[in-house]
């Protein structure tokens, strides 16, 4: 997916993190992920490509001249993302695909995942963590917290509700998670806040109160205390950074 322009939160596998200038991301198969769009979202256009696994047959990946691009789809299980002037070189290559015809199309596709097979400037988003066992079942179930928590974030939320939303005891639902995961529930979802407040320090001009307040934090002290842990700044002094980033 390349979302040219704009920003948002990005949320793969148990990655959650925020970016700015645009997105080039690379999902592979059953890895759950969140919309990359809300209400703050500016982004110029998007441009989505889902393919089936099988779409060039099923053993058209196995050739040695696929070798590296076959690699590259068993890493994107993982997540991929692009920065810098690759990610832009990539992305309007993608968006130019719109206008071919279907040949075309398809030499065109084949030349993106050259690209992003050959690309240098790029990070696996889910290297440490994420290991989603390949049934529907778990599938299901883990996009339906991921989902829950993307809705609900902002106020308080029990591990008793969580875990009767997807039929299991607590002590089952905290051990299925972490397992899953690599993260208990509870820095889950204190990690999508945090993300969420680095956003609007970003884009929003309201006070470092009502960013904690809005991000779900109940408690300034304990906001401030997670915010430096998770980014190695304090708020205010993330927010001063900011004006003087340049992409």
């Amino acid at each position: 997916m390349y979302v040219n322009g704009g920003s948002g939160k990005r949320q793969i596998g148990s990655h959650i993190s925020y970016y700015r200038k645009g997105d080039l991301i690379l999902i592979g198969s059953n890895l759950p992920h969140c919309g990359f769009t809300d209400g703050l979202t500016k982004n110029e256009c998007e441009t989505v490509i889902q393919l089936k696994p099988d779409f060039l047959g099923s053993a058209f990946f196995d050739i040695p001249e696929m070798r590296n691009i076959k690699s590259l789809l068993n890493s994107a299980k993982m997540g991929i993302v692009y920065h810098g002037n690759e990610k832009r070189m990539i992305g309007n290559a993608i968006e130019e695909l719109k206008d071919k015809n279907h040949y075309e199309r398809l030499l065109g596709l084949l030349q993106v995942f050259k690209l992003l097979e050959e690309a240098e400037n790029y990070t696996i988003l889910n290297a440490q963590g994420f290991v989603l066992e390949a049934e529907l079942q778990d599938n299901n179930r883990i996009n339906i917290i991921f989902n829950f928590v993307k809705e609900e974030f902002h106020r308080l939320i029990t591990l008793e509700e969580v875990a009767d939303m997807v039929s299991m005891t607590v002590p089952s639902f905290c051990r299925y998670f972490k397992k899953i995961t690599g993260k208990t529930f509870v820095q889950f979802v204190n990690e999508y806040r945090l993300v969420h407040s680095a956003k609007l320090l970003h884009e929003k001009q309201v006070s470092i109160l009502d960013v904690c307040f809005e991000s779900g934090f109940n408690n300034f002290s304990h906001f401030n205390k997670q915010f430096k842990k998770f980014t190695g700044k304090t708020p205010s002094i993330y927010r001063n950074e900011l004006k003087f980033l340049v992409s």
